[in-house]
């Protein structure tokens, strides 16, 4: 039957998936005595489910020519397309809402950025589990796409690593193609995927049960860390009952943003190396401590001058910086209950432009984080170094052997495109964003939390909290727009416009 499945194009699967989605807040709202979104719920996804059956049916004998392109095609389709199938559910659940606040809110979901249009006391329990699971849902398609979709055309920031042009496959794979077919691929990598995934949420879940959040809460925030969508449901992350043992938890599951050789399970040629060894996680680990460093001794520069806490506060601080440096670093966008005390202790009240530009890095390749991606910078990084070796020593010879050579040369080329594309696309956002009555600041945060699918930084990016429910109907559609541009990334979306499949 997998294999029957597996023959249908990949847009009808994605659709009959979200009807399946449907059944987790249907199931909470029959146990928690919510009949009515229980009911709203289930048709829905009966509807989607029938749907599914008939394009299944009508396109049984469909057969593209190059199958991984089709695939790309039908991932970008997803993001296009999907959210308005997601958000029936939402629109039968909240009679009251618009079209563009549903399909914004999905879009926000599927796309992992988190940000949400509705207060959370207008939301039920259940429709906030919808939300939870939709973002879920769609890190998971993240992490398939990566592995399965993107890494075999050079995509996704693995074109650092191999050195060769995105959007096309290694060379001499075209005998391999034929019998490693993509289909083939996308399947083993879902059956090897999905376990580790589903095990890894629920693992957490049950540890934040354990720590003191409620069953829900803990559930919603498992789903928010594991996809890096940051979602919470009527009870904010800081509020939550989990404390600092909880924080610690969900800190431990940031890893999985970080390097996509932490992920258990998925066997990969570079795994023979130490974890501690992965430049990624090195990364990370040195831009958190300089973040933390600065911060926090921040306080005795500004200490004679403001009203700073006294010593107690200092381990909190300390803790409240780190978390959440972590947090928008992968792209989640969870806020430490100690936030506040970090803010007052380093004397710089919110300091929005540091959570920017820990956005803009973003985490790990081939993870469900957002951002220009740790690797991209290391390889700008490793060439800069190399560079300054050989002005000092310009007969030097470069180290670390032919993998490294390429990721200083070729590789950090393509990363700097990325990175002017990635600059490029936050001018031209901003561009439309001013063009329809978005002030200088709010648009810059509303477009960089869009890119980086870190939809929190409105909240906390900003002098003051800018509102997602405010904002007119076409500065919706620009950022709803936006984030699929910042999860699907630019260079797929011109590996796919470009013809570039008949050159070697």
């Amino acid at each position: 039957m997998l294999t029957r499945l597996a023959e249908l194009p990949l847009l009808v699967v994605l659709l009959g998936l979200c009807g399946l989605a449907t059944v987790v807040p249907a199931l909470y709202g029959l146990g928690a005595a919510d009949y009515k979104h229980a009911r709203d719920f289930l048709y829905s996804g009966l509807f989607l489910l029938v749907i599914t059956v008939m394009l299944g049916i009508a396109t049984a004998a469909y057969g593209p020519r190059d199958l991984a392109r089709s695939h790309l095609a039908a991932l970008v389709l997803a993001y296009a397309l999907l959210p308005f199938a997601l958000a029936l559910p939402l629109a039968e659940a909240l009679p009251d809402t618009t079209l563009v606040n549903a399909w914004f809110e999905m879009t926000s979901a599927f796309t992992t950025t988190g940000a949400t249009v509705y207060a959370p006391d207008r939301l039920a329990n259940t429709v906030h589990l919808w939300r939870a699971t939709v973002g879920w849902f769609g890190g998971f398609l993240t992490l398939l796409a990566a592995y399965a979709i993107l890494a075999p055309l050079n995509l996704g920031g693995i074109e650092v690593i191999s050195g060769r042009a995105p959007g096309r496959g290694a060379v001499g794979t075209a005998q391999v193609t034929r019998t490693a077919d993509p289909t083939q691929r996308l399947t083993r990598f879902a059956l090897t995927l999905f376990p580790v995934y589903a095990a890894l949420t629920v693992l957490l879940w049950c540890v934040l049960m354990i720590l003191g959040e409620s069953g829900i809460t803990a559930l919603i925030h498992a789903m928010g860390t594991l996809s890096t969508s940051g979602i919470t449901g009527q009870t904010a992350f800081q509020s939550s009952g989990g404390g600092i043992p909880g924080e610690m938890a969900v800190f431990a599951c940031f890893l999985f943003a970080v390097t996509r050789r932490a992920l258990p399970g998925v066997h990969l040629s570079e795994n023979r190396r130490p974890l501690l060894k992965d430049p990624e996680l090195r990364l990370a680990a040195l831009l958190l401590a300089i973040v933390t460093l600065l911060l926090f001794l921040r306080h005795w520069f500004v200490a004679n001058w403001t009203g700073s806490p006294d010593g107690a506060d200092a381990p909190h601080a300390l803790w409240g910086v780190l978390f959440t440096a972590a947090s928008f670093l992968t792209t989640t966008g969870y806020i430490s209950a100690d936030w506040q005390t970090a803010t007052q202790w380093s004397g710089i009240g919110t300091p929005g432009l540091v959570l920017l530009g820990l956005a803009i890095i973003g985490g790990g390749t081939a993870t469900t984080a957002g951002g220009v991606k740790l690797l991209r910078v290391h390889a700008l990084l490793r060439h800069g170094e190399r560079e300054l070796e050989k002005i000092i020593h310009p007969n030097s010879i470069g180290r670390g052997g032919t993998e490294a050579r390429r990721l200083r040369r070729e590789g950090a080329q393509l990363a700097w495109v990325f990175f002017m594309l990635f600059a490029t696309s936050i001018a031209l956002v901003m561009a439309c964003l001013l063009l329809a009555g978005v002030k200088f600041e709010p648009a810059l945060v509303l477009t960089i939390g869009s890119l980086t699918t870190t939809g929190q930084l409105a909240e906390i990016g900003a002098a003051q909290p800018i509102p997602y429910a405010t904002l007119s109907d076409p500065v919706k559609l620009i950022l709803g727009l936006t984030m699929v541009v910042g999860r699907l990334e630019t260079l797929a979306l011109l590996a796919l416009v470009l013809p570039g499949t008949d050159r070697r």
